[in-house]
């Protein structure tokens, strides 16, 4: 069977694809074999003299080119096939031409053939129909015909008992000639069914690996739109730590240079840090990196335990701000607790940038069995810059940064729920809720 197979599809005829160029060798090769083989059955049968009268020889050979070349196109055309091999199988019983050995085997081949490789089922059906009929209606008129001469098969008694001899001849012929006929039906819709169940694996084999490779290259775009959001909140946390501190520098740097000289420090390490996890995340998003060792160290992975670290970095920046953690803390998964952790990042980042000079921040966690709450609240005038008033990030329509767009899909990846929006008594509020397990119902 070649690779260019058709589908299989449910309720859709499945037509079986011709044999390639070693398939139609074999063929040839086998009515060939045939040929020789019949050619030297039915010399035997002429020397024997099994037959009262037998016709010439070109005769003979000329019935066994007919009984077996046309096998060499069975699986091109299968159904003329039979149809020939029928009628020289008759012609060869009329005449005595043949033997009665090899034109059993290839009349059962051809209508096998008709079963395994017919393009048109019904057209099989319909073919193998005829050819039973035919050859059974042949068979019981022989029967009839012989059991009123008694010149033939004088052996046989037609009388006797309750089953006579010739009766019993007959029902041995009948039966030999259902078991003949049934298994070339039988055996030939089975190699039909074969192939195409064959191929229905074959294509869903296929299918699978074209699956697997879709599922894998999704899997590198996720991974990789995770590490963009990283980016985006790295770069956007130290630039603004670096901001503020370079403008507290620039106020104080000519009547306070120790504070201005506190100031340049924390510059130069928020500036060492985000060198540090910038060159581990473009290190990843690089293609193909031949040398994994010079793509230096990977940034470490934050989480819920350095939310502390963070706060005393967006005070030492200039930015006063609180934590409050409000019942047991629990374990949670990585997404989880990156996702915390990037949240409170991003929004103090953001209060930075858009609450003013005089702005506090509040975050608080509150744990619970099944979940973690965060909240991050501002006390600045920046909010009508983050999100317009009245709308919710929960909103699919609700414009924003693209800061609040990260942070919505990474609680949506955690299977939390997100909101963001101004505070009636001013500021700007954000809420998160991470569940710490994921439902059977959420999982992927």
């Amino acid at each position: 069977m070649t690779s260019t197979a058709p589908p299989v599809l449910d309720g859709v005829e499945w037509i079986r694809p011709r044999p390639d160029r070693r398939g139609l060798h074999h063929d040839i090769v086998l009515a060939v074999v045939l040929l020789a083989c019949t050619i030297a059955s039915s010399l035997l049968y002429r020397a024997a003299g099994i037959w009262e009268q037998t016709p010439p020889l070109w005769g003979s050979l000329i019935w066994a080119a007919a009984m077996t070349l046309p096998l060499a196109a069975r699986r091109i055309a299968p159904e003329i096939v039979a149809g020939v091999l029928t009628v020289a199988f008759m012609v060869g019983a009329v005449t005595q031409a043949g033997d009665l050995l090899f034109n059993n085997i290839g009349l059962f081949i051809a209508i096998y053939s008709v079963g395994a490789w017919s393009r048109h089922r019904r057209a099989a059906q319909v073919v193998r129909g005829v050819i039973v009929v035919v050859m059974l209606a042949w068979l019981f008129w022989d029967l009839i015909v012989s059991a009123g001469i008694p010149e033939r098969l004088p052996g046989l008694d037609r009388e006797g008992g309750v089953v006579s001899p010739y009766v019993a001849f007959a029902l041995i012929n009948i039966i030999t000639n259902l078991l003949y006929f049934g298994g070339a039906w039988f055996f030939g819709d089975t190699a039909y069914r074969s192939a195409r169940s064959r191929t229905a694996l074959e294509q869903r084999t296929a299918e699978l690996a074209a699956e697997r490779e879709r599922t894998r290259a999704q899997a590198v775009a996720i991974e990789r739109l995770r590490i963009a959001r990283e980016l985006h909140d790295v770069v956007a946390h130290h630039v603004s730590v670096i901001g503020v501190q370079a403008g507290a520098a620039r106020r104080v740097l000519g009547r306070d240079p120790e504070q201005a000289a506190e100031s340049l420090a924390a510059i130069e390490q928020s500036a060492r840090e985000a060198v540090a996890e910038l060159h581990g995340l473009l290190g990843t998003l690089r293609e193909g990196s031949a040398d994994a060792s010079g793509a230096g160290p990977e940034p470490a992975v934050k989480s819920i335990a350095d939310l502390p670290a963070l706060i005393e970095d967006a005070r030492a920046g200039g930015l006063p701000a609180d934590i409050t953690v409000v019942g047991e803390p629990r374990e949670t998964s990585g997404l989880v607790a990156v996702t915390a952790y990037r949240l409170v990042q991003e929004s103090l980042t953001n209060v930075r940038k858009h609450a003013g000079a005089s702005a506090a921040a509040d975050v608080r966690l509150r744990w619970s069995d099944a979940a973690l709450e965060i909240e991050i609240a501002d006390t600045g005038i920046g909010a009508a810059g983050r999100v317009p008033t009245g709308a919710r990030a929960t909103d699919a329509s609700a414009p924003g940064g693209l800061g609040l767009v990260g942070m919505r899909e990474r609680v949506a990846a955690s299977g939390g729920t997100f909101e963001a929006g101004p505070r009636h008594r001013g500021g700007f509020l954000v809420r998160a809720t991470l569940p710490l397990r994921r439902t059977g119902s959420e999982q992927v």
